[in-house]
């Protein structure tokens, strides 16, 4: 059984975060381990509250697990402030955590961000440089260029110029933003548009961790870059299709369906 493990937030209500990265992990039979950031009190129509845990605290759990387990590929995803990301950008440098997928979560779907401008300068300054891939949303590319980004043309611009960065690939994620639902690729020779079908859902309260989740478990099962690209983004449009309603608010997609048929 490989092991997978994921730097994150944990989601009261179920749907993004922690909860959404084990089981993206279990759907793909990897065996989940993870570094709690910090504690959001949230559910399907809101976040009302969060709390960060001390840096030295995340730490400790990451290694605890990588002293323990071979850790065949990571995850980041909420990490709540700048000395929480130095802190994983050390523990990251020097513990056997496998490939790196750093998904920046700095700015939310609704556009409000998430991060003062030291914490978003020390995601490109210390994680970048250790990422595989770094996994923005327009919103987020368009936070760490300071430009918008707006449109496919601007999306192969934003890849290519993150990529400069630091960043060893970039996948900028358009989805429903676009009208071919494309993301866009770029490891400094490659530049491919991912295309995908547009699922009429509201449901899609962490697609983002999903999606970062899905790529981080197909690289811990041996998938080139690439491919666990893809691989992620199919089981993704599979996981919208089958998204449910739970709660007043925007419900989650199904990550369990491979193993549910």
């Amino acid at each position: 059984m490989k092991v997978a493990l994921t730097i994150a937030g944990s989601d009261s209500g179920g749907g993004a975060g922690i909860q959404a990265d084990l089981r993206t992990f279990a759907a793909h039979r990897l065996h989940g381990t993870s570094a709690i950031t910090a504690v959001t009190a949230q559910n399907s129509v809101a976040v009302t509250a969060w709390v960060a845990l001390e840096p030295a605290m995340v730490v400790a759990q990451l290694e605890a697990v990588a002293t323990d387990m071979p850790v065949a590929a990571t995850k980041t995803g909420m990490l709540a402030n700048a000395a929480i990301i130095g802190a994983v950008a050390d523990a990251a440098a020097r513990l056997p955590l496998g490939p790196l997928v750093v998904d920046p979560v700095m700015v939310a779907k609704s556009g409000d961000r998430l991060l003062d401008a030291a914490a978003e300068r020390a995601y490109v300054e210390r994680l970048f440089p250790l990422a595989a891939i770094v996994t923005p949303n327009l919103h987020e590319a368009e936070a760490l260029l300071g430009r918008p980004v707006r449109g496919l043309a601007a999306m192969r611009d934003a890849a290519r110029d993150l990529h400069r960065l630091g960043a060893r690939a970039v996948l900028v994620k358009g989805g429903e933003s676009v009208p071919g639902a494309e993301d866009v690729f770029f490891d400094g020779a490659r530049l491919e548009e991912i295309p995908g079908p547009r699922i009429d859902t509201a449901n899609v309260h962490g697609t983002g961790c999903t999606l970062s989740a899905a790529l981080c478990a197909r690289l811990a099962l041996g998938d080139a870059l690439l491919d666990a690209v893809r691989g992620a983004k199919a089981y993704l449009v599979e996981a919208l299709r089958r998204s449910y309603t739970v709660g007043k608010g925007r419900g989650p997609v199904d990550h369990l369906h491979p193993l549910t048929g």
